[in-house]
C-alpha cells in the first residue's frame, strides 16, 4: 500500500513537473476540463470557406443560446459561464472568424460582416431560432444580428457592449484619443498585465508560468488585433438606430467598474429597446461572465425565465 501512494504521487509530481515545463499542455487541460464541467464538446464547421471551431452542449431538443465573445478573446471565455446552462439550454459558444482556432483570412473584420457570418454558422447549423448573448464587440455584433434577424431571436444580452456613443467616455477611449497606447492590444509581457488589470475589476490569480504562455500569445496575435480593431474603428456602426429594430426582450448587463466600455451606455440604450431589463454589477469588470460566472449566470437564467413567461403568455397563432 506504501509503495501504491509512494507511485501514485510520483506521478502527479512528474505530471505537474510536465505541465509546468510546457504551458500549452497546461492550458489545453485546463480547457478540458472546463469543457467536461460545462457539459460542451469541440467542434468544427465549413461556413462559406471559413473553419469555425465552436463548443456545443446541452439538450440537441431544447431553446438554443448562442455566446459571442469580444475583441481579443475566443470561445473559452465562456466555459465557466456556460456550464450553468447546458443541462436545460442546447449551447453554443463559437470562435468568431480571426479569433481562436477559427480562420483569419485577409477579410473584413467589421462588426456588420461577422454579424452576417454568424448569421451563416447558425444557418449552416439548422438552427430555426435562437438566443444570443455577446460581450463587448461581440455584444456589438449580438445587438446587430438582433435588429437584422428579429423573428430569428427569442432574446438579446448585451454584456457590456460596444456600439454606443457613451454620455461618460471610457478610459479606453479617453487613452485613444489622448494618442496613447491601445491597452487591449498586446506587445509584450508587461502590456499583458497591463490588459489583466484593466479588463477586471478584480482579476482571477493564475500561475505564473499560464499566466507567461497567455502574454505570448497575446503577443503573436497583436499584428492582426491592431487590423482588426482598426477595421471596427473605421468601419464602425453605431448601435442607436439598430437597437429599436431588435423586437425581443434584451439584457443589459453591464459591471460598474468597466473601464473599456462605460456603465452610463445603458442610459443610452434602454429608452431606444422595446422591451429591456438591465442589470448592473457592482465592483464588476469589462468581463463579468468570466469575473463572476455564477452570478452573471445567475442574472441571465432570471432574464430567460422572464422571456418563457412572456412566451407563455402569447396567444397561439
Amino acid at each position: 500500500m506504501k509503495k501504491l501512494l509512494l507511485a501514485l504521487i510520483l506521478t502527479i509530481a512528474a505530471a505537474s513537473a510536465v505541465l509546468y515545463v510546457f504551458p500549452a499542455t497546461l492550458m489545453a487541460s485546463i480547457q478540458l476540463i472546463g469543457q467536461t464541467v460545462a457539459g460542451l464538446s469541440s467542434k468544427q464547421l465549413e461556413v462559406a470557406d471559413l473553419s469555425i471551431h465552436y463548443y456545443e452542449g446541452g439538450p440537441k431538443d431544447g431553446e438554443t443560446i448562442l455566446m459571442v465573445h469580444g475583441f481579443g478573446a475566443d470561445k473559452d471565455n465562456w466555459l465557466q459561464f456556460a456550464r450553468y446552462f447546458t443541462k436545460r439550454y442546447h449551447v453554443i459558444a463559437l470562435d468568431l472568424p480571426g479569433f481562436g482556432e477559427s480562420s483569419k483570412p485577409p477579410a473584413s473584420y467589421d462588426v456588420g460582416t461577422q454579424a452576417e457570418r454568424v448569421a451563416a454558422f447558425s444557418q449552416a447549423l439548422g438552427i430555426k431560432r435562437l438566443h444570443i448573448i455577446g460581450n463587448s464587440m461581440g455584444g456589438h455584433i449580438a445587438a446587430l444580428y438582433g435588429a437584422r434577424y428579429p423573428q430569428q431571436v427569442a432574446s438579446v444580452a448585451l454584456l457590456d457592449n460596444a456600439g454606443i456613443d457613451a454620455p461618460q467616455k471610457s478610459e479606453l477611449y479617453q487613452r485613444i484619443e489622448q494618442g496613447k497606447p491601445n491597452p487591449l492590444v498586446v506587445n509584450n509581457a508587461q502590456q499583458f498585465e497591463q490588459l489583466i488589470d484593466f479588463v477586471f475589476y478584480k482579476a482571477p490569480v493564475l500561475p505564473e508560468r499560464l499566466k507567461h504562455y497567455m502574454a505570448e500569445q497575446a503577443i503573436a496575435n497583436s499584428t492582426l488585433n491592431k487590423q482588426i480593431f482598426s477595421q471596427l474603428r473605421e468601419r464602425y456602426i453605431p448601435l442607436e438606430p439598430e437597437l429599436p429594430k431588435i423586437e425581443a426582450p434584451t439584457l443589459l448587463l453591464w459591471g460598474d467598474h468597466d473601464r473599456v466600455l462605460d456603465v452610463s451606455s445603458i442610459k443610452v440604450m434602454q429608452p431606444l429597446l422595446k422591451q429591456p431589463s438591465v442589470v448592473v454589477m457592482k465592483d464588476c469588470g469589462h468581463v463579468p461572465m468570466i469575473e463572476r460566472p455564477e452570478e452573471t449566470a445567475r442574472h441571465y437564467r432570471a432574464f430567460l425565465d422572464k422571456v418563457a413567461r412572456l412566451e407563455a403568455t402569447k396567444p397561439s397563432s
